[in-house]
């Protein structure tokens, strides 16, 4: 249906109180990209809550095929949202509540190419979200917040810090280079395990380079060889001024630059 026709409930529990779990896939020659880990992960979400999974794994897939079809967009971005349903407003939920399911799938344009050549300045900030960081919930609230200050600010993104040290960003998750090893804050409940991460530390694994999962301080930042992001959205990213601190040479770095084409390689893959 039209999105002016689409409706939800008031008393959907997505609305009332962020009840829900999301996921954001894209499309490389219209063919998404690493669906089967994005499904994955909206699985684990789901079940992290209790919430009840209205479709399999494969049924997810068809959905998304057949909107990406329809559609028909160049490149697309597909979100996918699953909230608790529609109850009368309590806290506490019934097992028995229907989910409702929302998918949209709009055209998606890739960062301009000048954008990574030259790379992009971020800004650091307390890490003031939830700790269970790991389930891919609708309470993005510090997200917006970050993100605003990111806006006004006139930067690309917002690396978060807790406890003085380096969780990912608003958007993205961070990577740092530091004695030629790529590191980056470990899996668990203080980050969100983005699919391109995964994507890009098996990259660097293959190129023979040393991968740590291990937590970086603020000062780590600053300090580090190289920063970069990874993401849906920005893929691989070089950081290249934090706080108005130089990072590197204030250029690009050859490792960032290295697993940014081999990303590149691997999503124009016939086997995407």
């Amino acid at each position: 249906m039209s999105l002016a026709n689409a409706k939800v409930s008031i008393e959907d529990r997505g609305f009332q109180f962020g009840d829900g779990v999301y996921e954001v896939i894209r499309t490389y020659k219209g063919r998404p990209f690493a669906l089967e880990a994005h499904l994955s992960r909206l699985n684990h979400s789901a079940t992290m809550l209790d919430l009840t999974q209205p479709y399999a794994s494969a049924e997810w897939t068809n959905h998304v095929l057949e909107g990406i079809t329809r559609a028909a967009y160049p490149e697309a971005k597909i979100y996918i949202q699953v909230t608790r349903g529609v109850a009368p407003r309590d806290h506490a939920y019934l097992a028995e509540a229907l989910p409702t399911v929302v998918m949209t799938v709009r055209e998606f344009s890739p960062l301009d190419r000048s954008i990574p050549a030259a790379g992009v300045e971020a800004m650091t900030m307390e890490d003031i979200r939830w700790g269970r960081c790991d389930i891919k919930s609708l309470n993005l609230l510090p997200n917006v917040l970050a993100r605003q200050q990111v806006k006004q600010a006139r930067v690309f993104e917002a690396i978060l810090v807790k406890d003085g040290f380096v969780t990912e960003g608003a958007i993205s998750n961070v990577m740092v280079v530091q004695e030629g090893a790529v590191v980056t804050a470990p899996e668990g409940s203080q980050i969100l395990s983005g699919v391109t991460r995964a994507v890009v530390l098996n990259l660097a694994l293959s190129e023979g380079l040393p991968v740590q999962e291990r937590f970086v301080s603020r000062s780590d930042l600053y300090e580090a060889d190289e920063v970069f992001l990874t993401g849906t959205t920005v893929e691989v990213l070089a950081v290249v001024r934090i706080d108005g601190k130089i990072i590197g040479d204030g250029c690009p770095g050859p490792i960032a630059q290295r697993l940014a084409a081999r990303f590149t390689n691997r999503v124009d893959s016939p086997l995407l």
